[in-house]
């Protein structure tokens, strides 16, 4: 099964597609340039025959080949004990934003079970792994940005404090995704929290880019960037431009 969905993919690659996707994520070089289409198309057929097996078989030396993964989990039918299983061995698989982002948003049965999925994120949070981390931040603002969650999150997203350019842009991406759904709730926040300056003010740059913004606000949230040093500032843009993309 195993052989034939690797023949499947390497035959669906473009050259071309590849260095696009690969300059997207400049930290792996195992792109085969498959588009998402074609990859969730296989999944869901995937989902619709014997999943289990595929999943105890699949192979990871491919970005599509984890991609694939993720999403057959996404599109599985099975009570919530063997879907949190699997979701939880899958988790180390993931080294690279897109992987992460595309595994949470697909994790739609979370609106079915949303105390026990809200449970098992948390170590997550806590874990000291970048892509554990921006999974669970990822969770967050995909299902949890709403009442009765919303009072919690943001705490929750204040104690995060890692290094890694993935978190800090996952928690600033989460922050924005609250203020445009809840500005009431995250207003008091974004004036009094343990931030720093850098996830802070990529908080603010991302509301301000929002087209849901009001030009008023936006304008208030221009007021409310912190000053930094230009050394400090120098460097962070160093690193963003090595990302080359803005995700989260």
């Amino acid at each position: 099964m195993e052989t034939e969905i690797r023949t499947q993919l390497l035959s669906l690659a473009e050259p071309e597609y590849q260095k696009f996707s690969a300059s997207l994520i400049p930290n792996i070089t195992n792109v085969l340039g498959v588009r998402l289409p074609a990859i969730r198309k296989i999944a869901k057929q995937i989902a619709a025959e014997d999943w289990r097996t595929y999943l105890d078989t699949a192979k990871d030396e491919f970005f599509e080949e984890v991609m694939l993964q993720a999403m057959v989990i996404g599109h599985a039918q099975a009570d919530l004990h063997e879907l949190l299983t699997r979701i939880a061995a899958f988790v180390p698989k993931i080294d690279n934003w897109s992987v992460c982002d595309s595994f949470c948003a697909g994790l739609k049965y979370t609106k079915v079970h949303p105390e026990a999925m809200w449970n098992f994120i948390q170590p997550y949070l806590r874990s000291d792994q970048e892509y554990e981390i921006r999974f669970g931040v990822v969770m967050l603002l995909n299902f949890y940005l709403e009442e009765p969650y919303i009072h919690q999150v943001l705490p929750l997203l204040d104690q995060i404090k890692h290094e890694a350019y993935y978190v800090k842009m996952a928690v600033a991406w989460a922050i924005s995704i609250a203020y445009v759904k809840q500005p009431e709730a995250v207003m008091p926040y974004l004036k009094q929290n343990t931030l720093d300056d850098f996830t802070y003010n990529k908080a603010l740059q991302k509301i301000i880019e929002s087209y849901r913004v009001t030009p008023e606000d936006k304008q208030l949230m221009r007021s409310m960037k912190r000053k930094v040093n230009r050394q400090t500032q120098k460097t962070a843009d160093v690193i963003a431009g090595k990302k080359k993309v803005n995700m989260g």
